[in-house]
């Protein structure tokens, strides 16, 4: 038996069943029946003389030899797309899948309505997305690409920098009136504070003091892995949150939140586009990143300076906020 005489139709196949999760859902993908994409991995298997895919009734999931053998056939058949793009270039075609994930708020509210404006500019590119808060894992999940907010720690991802992603300490007016206002950031450690789940931080803030990052903790009263849930907590009075301007600027703009401790720098924060590494970058990809860099950067629209009731307006030069080197996720 010549193992190495595989048909890469049947490598594709698995490739999408693993990246779906299930057999039905591969052929829906590629617009063939669930049986035919069961058989053609079958006679993967057989050629290759190995087991690739655990099968039960909700889908199916790879073996650890089959995970082996899918980030290398996925990273070939990327390869082989980039190799057809060249042709495609030549007529000026963007087109084919994109898989791409992002963060959950930071998706509905900016990227649903910039990628349905590109889908327009490009009617032969087909998306798929998805949106949660998690970092997903690119080249397991055979993402083309994703978008991270956050301070990106070193890895072997390709990373672009789109924009700042800054942040401010805000509390509801009706909170404040029966709190009272912290002045400094030592002062929020008797206040309760809403902390979002997902950061590297955990249960405590960082802010530049004097030359020098300082550490305040505070009451916990109330934790969430979402930015949109933490921002109505803040709103309903229940405590003091740090939010990214992107999520806070609708409540800020209607007075429902207030910006505090506007001369204390908060750690420093970015927009990012990660693609997996060693792939060749196909043209739809480039044309995304392009369009997206653009539509976001370099200056971020979300930040305009804001009229705060019974305050001067928060721009983004009144919180020039400090590069740090602490790993973290930021609100998405």
């Amino acid at each position: 038996m010549e193992r190495s005489n595989v048909d890469l139709m049947d490598v594709l196949s698995f490739v999408r069943v693993v990246e779906t999760g299930a057999f039905a859902r591969a052929g829906e993908r590629m617009g063939i029946s669930k049986s035919i994409i069961s058989r053609r991995v079958a006679r993967l298997e057989e050629q290759l003389g190995a087991k690739l895919l655990t099968r039960s009734a909700t889908g199916a999931s790879p073996t650890d030899i089959g995970q082996a053998y899918f980030e290398r056939a996925s990273n070939i058949l990327a390869d082989l797309e980039a190799a057809q793009e060249v042709v495609a270039e030549a007529v000026t075609q963007v087109a084919g899948p994109i898989r791409l994930s992002a963060p959950l708020s930071f998706g509905t509210q900016y990227l649903a309505p910039a990628l349905a404006d590109f889908a327009k500019l490009h009617p032969k590119v087909e998306l798929d997305v998805s949106l949660e808060d998690r970092k997903v894992d690119l080249i397991g999940g055979g993402y083309d690409l994703a978008l991270r907010i956050g301070r990106l720690a070193d890895s072997s991802l390709i990373a672009r920098r789109i924009t700042d992603v800054r942040a401010a300490v805000l509390a509801s007016p009706d909170y404040l009136a029966t709190r009272g206002r912290p002045v400094i950031p030592a002062d929020l450690n008797g206040h309760d504070l809403l902390f979002y789940a997902n950061a590297g931080m955990g249960q405590q803030w960082r802010f530049k003091i004097g030359g020098n990052w300082e550490t305040i903790r505070g009451n916990v009263r109330l934790r969430a892995d979402n930015g949109e849930t933490l921002r109505e907590a803040a709103c309903a009075g229940l405590g003091i949150v740090i939010l990214p301007t992107f999520i806070a600027s609708p409540a800020i703009g209607a007075g429902k939140l207030e910006v505090l401790l506007r001369d204390y720098p908060l750690e420093e924060s970015g927009l990012y586009v990660v693609m997996p590494p060693g792939r060749a970058t196909t043209a739809r990809v480039r044309a995304l990143v392009d369009f997206v860099v653009n539509r976001f950067g370099p200056e971020p629209a979300w930040d305009p300076c804001w009229p705060v009731k019974g305050a001067e307006c928060w721009t983004p030069a009144a919180q020039t906020l400090q590069r740090s080197e602490v790993e973290g996720e930021s609100h998405g």
